[in-house]
């Protein structure tokens, strides 16, 4: 009896102690996959991560120590401290292209509503060929900025352009538009706003194909019209995206360069017989000045470093505001 009875609770013991030994064996072979797997993922991202390392990384690192460094005629660095920017601080050009900068900004951001109202009216069900206006609205941002600019500056022609032309037909004298120092920023703006207006228009129009269509049925039966509709369903869930085009918008404005410097006319002098020059002149125009026409490549690091950190503020201070007005479903 008392053999059995050994026999019986031995059996249990011996399974416990393999089930363990199964458990260890199970954990140990489990934590030599993830081991692999991870270095399997650390070689699959290296070439990405190493490109990465080279042509964005170290390049901002080398901007930042030229920034603190001057260059000789004939190459070669020498450290001065921070005296680019001390240097920075006192130029007058340095401030009036940095608000060259923010006014032609704040003017692109104009043109949100305006990609925000064509989008919902391509929203609406029923209209035919939206297509052809999406395709019409979007060839813009796919058309080089060099094309565009000369485009425009025949438009802008003083003495020959469609737009003075069309002013004389009903009494008005136009003026020289990218060379008065007076509508040269109004002038590359309207161009800035012809060339966003396409992409926020579409960025827009698949936020407002995500809302769910129950918002609206449930607002319908509580009576609420298109407009109330409009504001108390379509803006708040549309606000995270608004949010994401006014972050693209001010970081893609605050770096322009190409169409601006060539509708002032650029050319291997810097376009400076323009008399709207310094009027319509940006931060990234004034670095490449600096920088390649006047040899101060210290300086325009400075001034490259002080644009990077203004960027990152405005995207901080914008993330840090959006908790206040978009709504995330």
């Amino acid at each position: 009896m008392s053999l059995d009875v050994r026999a019986k609770t031995a059996v249990p013991a011996q399974r416990t102690s393999q089930d363990r030994l199964d458990q260890r064996e199970l954990r140990r072979r489990e934590r030599r996959f993830q081991h692999r797997d991870k270095w399997w993922g650390y070689a699959l991202i290296a070439p990405a991560g190493l490109g990465l390392a080279v042509f964005y990384l170290w390049p901002v690192v080398q901007t930042v120590y030229y920034s603190f460094t001057e260059w000789g005629a004939f190459g070669g660095t020498s450290w001065i401290g921070l005296s680019n920017y001390r240097t920075l601080v006192s130029d007058p050009e340095f401030w009036q292209s940095l608000g060259n900068t923010g006014i032609y900004t704040g003017l692109v951001l104009l043109g949100i509503p305006l990609s925000m109202v064509l989008a919902v009216l391509l929203n609406l069900k029923g209209l035919t060929g939206t297509g052809i206006y999406r395709t019409f609205y979007f060839l813009p941002v796919v058309t080089m900025p060099a094309a565009v600019a000369v485009v425009w500056r025949w438009l802008y022609n003083g003495d020959a352009g469609i737009l003075n032309h069309a002013l004389s037909s009903i009494g008005i004298n136009g003026t020289y538009w990218v060379s008065d120092p007076h509508t040269i920023r109004f002038a590359v703006a309207v161009v800035g706003v012809w060339m966003t207006v396409g992409y926020n228009m579409i960025l827009l129009l698949a936020g407002l194909q995500s809302i769910p269509g129950d918002y609206y049925e449930a607002a319908s039966l509580d009576g609420a019209g298109r407009i109330r509709q409009f504001f108390s369903v379509t803006l708040p869930l549309l606000s995270p995206t608004l949010f994401f085009t006014t972050v693209l918008s001010v970081i893609q404005s605050l770096q322009v360069f190409d169409l601006v410097y060539l509708i002032l006319g650029a050319n291997t002098t810097g376009a400076l017989q323009n008399p709207a020059y310094s009027e319509g002149q940006t931060v990234v125009m004034l670095f490449f000045q600096k920088a390649f026409f006047d040899n101060q490549r210290g300086y325009g690091a400075a001034i490259v470093c002080v644009l990077f950190v203004l960027i990152m503020a405005m995207t901080a201070i914008q993330f840090r505001l959006q908790k206040r007005w978009v709504h995330y479903a």
